[in-house]
């Protein structure tokens, strides 16, 4: 069972696994869940908000931007081979849950469901989006992630709930 906690009670954990093999967005109707390694939480607007970032070119863009919330998972160590499917493989092609076995439990402050193999999760309502411009973006940057001009939308989503498991 989880239990609420703190929005930034994880927060060095989740970092940590984002520089790692990643955490799990999950978006859409049916929901898709997709690795992300790129996520910030803080305070913002004077609100706990943890942002993500989601490239145009990616199967979980339009369910994001048809959501009004999302939710964020961080597996324990043992799903590694998980998170790399849900990196590399598309849910266009693929049902994510069904192939890697995940177990889909209501969210219990926003319609999106969370992943209940994760040691803890947020749960988040989009209350902005915006996308990169690409003309105000650091050179380097601009040249190393963004090769291809698939520039990512950041969404911000305050975290109206924290869970972790007892």
């Amino acid at each position: 069972m989880k239990s609420p906690t703190g929005p930034f009670d994880y927060f060095r954990e989740t970092m940590e696994r984002l520089q790692g093999d990643g955490i799990l967005l999950v978006a859409g109707d049916p929901p898709n869940p997709m690795t992300i390694g790129w996520a910030t939480i803080g305070t913002i607007w004077h609100r706990p908000v943890m942002t993500v970032l989601v490239r145009p070119t990616r199967y979980t863009f339009h369910l994001m931007e048809e959501a009004s919330d999302f939710s964020v998972c961080v597996l324990p160590d043992k799903f590694e081979k998980h998170l790399a499917f849900c990196g590399t493989k598309s849910g266009k092609d693929h049902d994510k849950i069904k192939v890697c076995g995940f177990t889909l439990k209501p969210g219990k402050m926003i319609s999106t469901p969370y992943i209940a193999e994760s040691g803890y999760h947020f749960e988040c309502r989009t209350i902005h989006r915006h996308k990169l411009d690409p003309d105000r973006l650091d050179e380097s940057i601009s040249k190393r992630f963004y090769p291809k001009k698939d520039f990512h939308t950041v969404y911000y989503g305050e975290i109206v709930g924290a869970f972790g498991s007892d």
